[in-house]
């Protein structure tokens, strides 16, 4: 670990991720913690920073573009009916403190905060753990808490009228390659296939390296995968896919989210006995 502005994750004595927890950025980027740069064993960054496709991309991190009308994701809001929107409603996420803090992890406390005041409290896990001598584990939890009186819900882009857009929870943005990597679950191949579809996990490999996202509690394989290949490499979690999700007061959502780190392009067996090591009780 390192300053108190940023904590270093080791896995067997290797750097494997940076978590930047009080980022400047612009207010229309809804500033919040991110890990940036995640690296393989080998070193190979598996993550990008605000890349000129979508400035508000940070690495891997928990981003929602609707709490209750306000922007924690950075960028346009989508209105129905109006489509993508500059509007001047975005929130932050707010590091307070680390509860605990080890070389290959921490427990965070978090303020999401808008013009309305506090919205959501957060308590956010992160633990990376040695798989093999090529891969490794980055074991991400968040618990969302409504600290408001009055009762709150999550929306999506989707849930607002655009369809096959339900990004906003956990989020990881990819390598960007000359190539797009390609997409696979146990059972389907493609973003086509793998978008907006529920699968117990989700590989995304490049030109020598594969990430392989699991959901690792019941409620968290219900959410469907967001998948993007062709426009840009970026893989997340839907809370709020067809419909919002509320959060009454004083009520929390938990999802986690275990994500293989591995060198190399894995096939559809190795993927999932990584898997099945890193999700194991």
């Amino acid at each position: 670990m390192t300053s108190n502005d940023t904590a270093v994750l080791r896995v067997a004595g290797r750097p494997v991720g940076r978590y930047v927890t009080r980022p400047e950025l612009p207010v229309r980027l809804s500033p919040r913690p991110y890990l940036h740069p995640v690296t393989t064993l080998s070193g190979t960054a598996v993550t990008e920073l605000s890349p000129a496709d979508h400035a508000h991309h940070l690495g891997v991190g928990v981003a929602v573009p609707d709490v209750e009308g306000f922007n924690f994701w950075g960028g346009r809001t989508y209105v129905r009916d109006q489509g993508p929107t500059e509007l001047d409603n975005h929130g932050s996420q707010r590091h307070v403190a680390f509860q605990l803090r080890d070389p290959d992890g921490f427990v965070e406390e978090l303020r999401w905060v808008s013009a309305a005041g506090e919205l959501l409290r957060e308590r956010r896990t992160v633990a990376a753990t040695e798989l093999t001598d090529q891969a490794w584990a980055l074991d991400l939890t968040f618990s969302l808490t409504n600290v408001t009186k009055e009762p709150l819900s999550i929306g999506s882009p989707a849930t607002n009228g655009r369809p096959g857009a339900a990004y906003g929870g956990f989020f990881w943005r990819a390598r960007k390659e000359d190539a797009p990597p390609d997409v696979f679950t146990a059972g389907t191949e493609g973003e086509t296939e793998a978008h907006g579809k529920r699968a117990d996990w989700l590989a995304l490999a490049g030109s020598g390296w594969t990430l392989v996202f699991a959901g690792a509690t019941e409620q968290t394989r219900r959410d469907p995968w967001f998948v993007r290949t062709g426009e840009y490499p970026g893989v997340g979690s839907s809370l709020a896919h067809e419909e919002r999700l509320p959060i009454p007061p004083g009520e929390t959502v938990v999802r986690r989210v275990v994500t293989v780190v591995a060198d190399g392009r894995l096939g559809r067996d190795a993927a999932a006995a990584l898997v099945r090591k890193a999700v194991s009780p």
